[in-house]
């Protein structure tokens, strides 16, 4: 089901069955299978995470100490991207990839608000694999919401996200399965 969700200063899109079961479990498996996942460390410390990056040729992404070049799409992404370009009306360059293996695996409240993504970027998240919550929080008033995110569901952050809101990936002591999340954006050249 698609719904927009009005939160203060932004606006979220959700599709909760973006794509079909089969091809959730379908690019779930292959993603697994093929990503060269990375254990990124920053300060010494791994992140409790597993992570991929795609991107169009010489595009340059810089997050957390880490640096990512773009050395082109697999083929088999390629019509998952136009795909998301087409729902959330904007056109991405690359895509990082998140695995979690289980729920000791997490992302902390943070924006996506590099200097290469531009002053207000769109982000479109792809959702594979066990439900996780999604937590969001606003930056001056504290306000706060969750959503889960199934399998196979896309959630579009539209403006103002980045700039009022923070975001996570929460641990959950709850047995959770893997879960990869591809997070699509714009990098903007230069």
């Amino acid at each position: 089901m698609r719904r927009t969700i009005e939160l203060t200063q932004t606006t979220l899109h959700y599709d909760d069955a973006f794509l079909t079961p089969a091809e959730a479990d379908s690019l779930f498996v292959h993603l697994r299978e093929t990503v060269d996942w990375k254990q990124e460390f920053s300060r010494g410390r791994p992140f409790p995470r597993r992570v991929g990056w795609y991107a169009d040729p010489g595009l340059v992404y810089r997050y957390s100490g880490i640096e990512h070049r773009g050395e082109g799409w697999p083929d088999t992404l390629l019509p998952l991207k136009r795909r998301i370009d087409e729902a959330a009306s904007e056109t991405f360059n690359s895509v990082l990839l998140n695995l979690y293996r289980d729920g000791r695996d997490s992302m902390g409240y943070h924006s996506d608000n590099e200097p290469e993504l531009g002053p207000d970027p769109i982000i479109a998240s792809l959702s594979l694999g066990n439900e996780r919550n999604f937590a969001l929080k606003h930056v001056e008033t504290g306000e706060r919401t969750n959503l889960p995110l199934t399998h196979g569901s896309l959630l579009v952050m539209g403006r103002g996200c980045q700039i009022h809101w923070r975001h996570m990936a929460p641990k959950t002591a709850k047995p959770v399965g893997e879960r990869i999340n591809l997070t699509f954006r714009r990098i903007v050249p230069g």
